[in-house]
Protein backbone atom coordinates (compact mmCIF):
# COMPACT_ATOMS: atom_id res chain seq x y z
CA UNK A 1 0.00 0.00 0.00
CA UNK A 2 1.14 3.48 -0.32
CA UNK A 3 1.10 6.31 1.73
CA UNK A 4 -2.15 7.69 0.36
CA UNK A 5 -3.42 4.22 1.58
CA UNK A 6 -4.23 4.42 5.54
CA UNK A 7 -5.72 1.08 7.12
CA UNK A 8 -7.49 1.62 10.64
CA UNK A 9 -4.97 -0.81 12.27
CA UNK A 10 -7.01 -0.67 15.68
CA UNK A 11 -7.82 -3.36 17.82
CA UNK A 12 -11.76 -2.32 17.86
CA UNK A 13 -11.92 -1.37 14.47
CA UNK A 14 -10.86 -4.93 13.67
CA UNK A 15 -12.67 -7.25 16.18
CA UNK A 16 -15.87 -5.46 14.96
CA UNK A 17 -15.17 -5.84 11.50
CA UNK A 18 -14.70 -9.63 12.39
CA UNK A 19 -18.43 -9.84 13.51
CA UNK A 20 -19.52 -8.10 10.60
CA UNK A 21 -17.71 -10.72 7.93
CA UNK A 22 -19.39 -13.47 10.12
CA UNK A 23 -22.01 -15.17 7.71
CA UNK A 24 -24.95 -15.46 10.49
CA UNK A 25 -24.80 -11.98 12.01
CA UNK A 26 -28.23 -10.36 11.07
CA UNK A 27 -28.80 -7.11 9.26
CA UNK A 28 -29.45 -5.45 13.52
CA UNK A 29 -26.32 -6.12 14.63
CA UNK A 30 -24.46 -5.45 11.17
CA UNK A 31 -25.77 -1.92 11.55
CA UNK A 32 -24.53 -1.13 14.90
CA UNK A 33 -21.29 -2.70 14.41
CA UNK A 34 -20.88 -0.54 11.30
CA UNK A 35 -22.22 2.37 13.10
CA UNK A 36 -19.17 1.83 15.84
CA UNK A 37 -16.93 1.57 13.04
CA UNK A 38 -17.91 4.43 11.33
CA UNK A 39 -17.47 6.62 14.71
CA UNK A 40 -13.40 5.23 14.74
CA UNK A 41 -13.40 5.93 10.85
CA UNK A 42 -14.23 9.25 11.61
CA UNK A 43 -11.83 9.90 14.56
CA UNK A 44 -9.12 8.91 11.60
CA UNK A 45 -9.95 10.54 8.65
CA UNK A 46 -10.48 13.47 10.54
CA UNK A 47 -6.83 13.38 12.31
CA UNK A 48 -5.47 16.34 10.39
CA UNK A 49 -7.73 18.62 10.14
CA UNK A 50 -7.00 22.23 10.74
CA UNK A 51 -7.29 23.87 14.38
CA UNK A 52 -7.63 27.26 15.43
CA UNK A 53 -7.54 28.91 19.32
CA UNK A 54 -10.70 30.30 21.08
CA UNK A 55 -10.44 32.12 23.96
CA UNK A 56 -13.16 30.80 26.19
CA UNK A 57 -13.78 30.66 30.01
CA UNK A 58 -13.82 27.59 31.81
CA UNK A 59 -15.04 27.16 35.65
CA UNK A 60 -11.36 27.53 36.86
CA UNK A 61 -10.33 30.67 34.40
CA UNK A 62 -9.70 31.67 31.40
CA UNK A 63 -7.52 29.81 28.36
CA UNK A 64 -6.77 29.38 24.58
CA UNK A 65 -8.42 26.40 23.34
CA UNK A 66 -8.44 24.34 20.08
CA UNK A 67 -11.31 24.68 17.98
CA UNK A 68 -11.66 23.00 14.30
CA UNK A 69 -11.27 25.74 12.04
CA UNK A 70 -12.97 27.25 8.79
CA UNK A 71 -16.47 25.85 8.12
CA UNK A 72 -18.47 22.54 9.12
CA UNK A 73 -17.00 19.28 7.68
CA UNK A 74 -18.99 18.03 4.57
CA UNK A 75 -19.70 13.89 5.01
CA UNK A 76 -20.78 12.44 1.23
CA UNK A 77 -22.64 9.14 1.56
CA UNK A 78 -22.34 6.81 -1.70
CA UNK A 79 -26.04 5.63 -1.82
CA UNK A 80 -27.55 3.16 -0.01
CA UNK A 81 -24.70 1.63 1.40
CA UNK A 82 -22.87 4.70 2.25
CA UNK A 83 -25.62 6.21 4.95
CA UNK A 84 -24.76 3.13 7.07
CA UNK A 85 -21.25 4.27 7.39
CA UNK A 86 -22.12 7.92 7.80
CA UNK A 87 -24.84 7.59 10.24
CA UNK A 88 -21.79 6.27 12.33
CA UNK A 89 -19.37 8.96 11.93
CA UNK A 90 -21.71 11.79 12.68
CA UNK A 91 -21.79 10.69 16.06
CA UNK A 92 -18.25 12.00 16.11
CA UNK A 93 -19.09 14.86 13.94
CA UNK A 94 -22.32 15.60 14.64
CA UNK A 95 -22.11 18.87 13.33
CA UNK A 96 -21.15 17.87 10.54
CA UNK A 97 -23.05 18.50 6.79
CA UNK A 98 -24.32 15.50 4.82
CA UNK A 99 -24.66 15.07 1.02
CA UNK A 100 -25.71 12.14 -1.27
CA UNK A 101 -24.56 11.15 -4.55
CA UNK A 102 -26.38 7.95 -5.41
CA UNK A 103 -25.07 5.08 -7.44
CA UNK A 104 -25.99 1.90 -8.41
CA UNK A 105 -23.93 -0.80 -10.08
CA UNK A 106 -24.90 -2.33 -13.66
CA UNK A 107 -24.71 -6.09 -12.53
CA UNK A 108 -23.46 -6.99 -16.18
CA UNK A 109 -20.98 -4.28 -17.20
CA UNK A 110 -20.11 -3.21 -13.21
CA UNK A 111 -20.19 0.29 -14.54
CA UNK A 112 -21.39 2.44 -12.12
CA UNK A 113 -24.30 4.65 -13.12
CA UNK A 114 -25.65 8.18 -11.56
CA UNK A 115 -29.42 8.73 -10.59
CA UNK A 116 -28.44 11.43 -7.74
CA UNK A 117 -26.96 14.28 -6.39
CA UNK A 118 -27.09 16.41 -3.73
CA UNK A 119 -24.50 18.08 -1.37
CA UNK A 120 -24.26 21.15 1.29
CA UNK A 121 -23.89 24.75 -0.49
CA UNK A 122 -20.35 26.41 -0.30
CA UNK A 123 -18.78 22.98 -0.48
CA UNK A 124 -15.62 25.09 -1.81
CA UNK A 125 -14.92 25.95 1.39
CA UNK A 126 -15.22 22.84 2.76
CA UNK A 127 -13.19 19.66 3.46
CA UNK A 128 -15.32 16.81 2.16
CA UNK A 129 -15.23 13.38 2.82
CA UNK A 130 -17.01 10.38 0.72
CA UNK A 131 -17.96 7.69 2.38
CA UNK A 132 -19.26 3.86 0.92
CA UNK A 133 -18.59 0.76 2.73
CA UNK A 134 -16.97 -1.46 0.18
CA UNK A 135 -13.93 -0.36 -2.13
CA UNK A 136 -14.71 -3.34 -4.93
CA UNK A 137 -13.86 -2.53 -8.50
CA UNK A 138 -13.24 1.37 -7.53
CA UNK A 139 -15.95 2.01 -10.50
CA UNK A 140 -18.54 3.84 -8.23
CA UNK A 141 -16.14 5.38 -5.98
CA UNK A 142 -13.94 7.10 -9.26
CA UNK A 143 -17.59 7.81 -10.44
CA UNK A 144 -18.55 9.73 -7.36
CA UNK A 145 -15.63 11.90 -6.71
CA UNK A 146 -15.11 12.86 -10.47
CA UNK A 147 -18.66 14.84 -9.90
CA UNK A 148 -17.60 15.87 -6.28
CA UNK A 149 -13.83 17.08 -7.65
CA UNK A 150 -15.77 19.16 -10.28
CA UNK A 151 -17.31 20.86 -7.54
CA UNK A 152 -13.66 21.70 -6.16
CA UNK A 153 -13.95 21.26 -2.49
CA UNK A 154 -11.39 22.59 0.12
CA UNK A 155 -9.90 19.32 0.63
CA UNK A 156 -11.23 15.95 -0.32
CA UNK A 157 -10.79 12.35 0.82
CA UNK A 158 -12.19 8.53 0.57
CA UNK A 159 -13.55 6.51 3.61
CA UNK A 160 -14.27 2.60 3.37
CA UNK A 161 -14.67 -0.34 5.84
CA UNK A 162 -13.39 -2.49 3.21
CA UNK A 163 -11.89 -2.84 0.18
CA UNK A 164 -9.83 -4.94 -2.51
CA UNK A 165 -6.51 -4.53 -4.07
CA UNK A 166 -8.33 -4.16 -7.55
CA UNK A 167 -10.74 -0.99 -6.08
CA UNK A 168 -7.58 0.40 -4.59
CA UNK A 169 -5.50 0.48 -7.81
CA UNK A 170 -8.36 1.65 -9.86
CA UNK A 171 -9.34 4.63 -7.45
CA UNK A 172 -5.48 5.58 -6.95
CA UNK A 173 -5.31 5.74 -10.55
CA UNK A 174 -8.20 7.97 -11.28
CA UNK A 175 -7.77 9.75 -8.23
CA UNK A 176 -4.05 10.00 -7.02
CA UNK A 177 -4.54 12.74 -4.59
CA UNK A 178 -7.42 11.58 -2.75
CA UNK A 179 -6.41 9.32 0.34
CA UNK A 180 -8.09 6.28 1.43
CA UNK A 181 -8.94 5.20 4.83
CA UNK A 182 -10.15 1.42 5.35
CA UNK A 183 -10.11 -0.87 8.51
CA UNK A 184 -8.74 -3.51 6.10
CA UNK A 185 -7.84 -4.67 2.12
CA UNK A 186 -8.68 -8.21 1.66
CA UNK A 187 -7.36 -10.34 -1.14
CA UNK A 188 -8.73 -9.95 -4.37
CA UNK A 189 -12.73 -9.27 -6.30
CA UNK A 190 -14.39 -12.84 -7.16
CA UNK A 191 -15.76 -12.99 -10.99
CA UNK A 192 -18.61 -11.04 -10.06
CA UNK A 193 -17.00 -7.93 -8.81
CA UNK A 194 -17.49 -9.10 -4.66
CA UNK A 195 -14.77 -8.71 -2.19
CA UNK A 196 -12.83 -12.03 -1.24
CA UNK A 197 -13.54 -12.82 1.76
CA UNK A 198 -15.31 -9.75 2.44
CA UNK A 199 -18.64 -9.38 4.12
CA UNK A 200 -21.07 -10.38 1.36
CA UNK A 201 -22.85 -6.95 -0.17
CA UNK A 202 -22.89 -4.27 2.12
CA UNK A 203 -26.22 -2.65 1.37
CA UNK A 204 -28.17 -5.81 1.46
CA UNK A 205 -27.08 -6.53 4.95
CA UNK A 206 -27.37 -3.54 6.04
CA UNK A 207 -31.35 -3.00 4.98
CA UNK A 208 -31.94 -7.15 4.98
CA UNK A 209 -32.72 -6.89 1.66
CA UNK A 210 -31.18 -9.43 -1.13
Amino acid sequence: MTAHVHVLDHPLARHKLTQMRKVGTGSGLFRQLLHEIGMLVAYEVTRDLLVTAESITTPMGDMEAPCIDGKKLVFISILRAGNGLVDGMLQAVPSARVGHVGMYRDHDTLEAIEYYLKVPEHIEDRDVIVADPMLATGNSAIAALNRITALKPKSLKYACLLAAPEGVAALQGAHPDVPIYTVAVDSHLNENGYIVPGLGDAGDRIYGTK
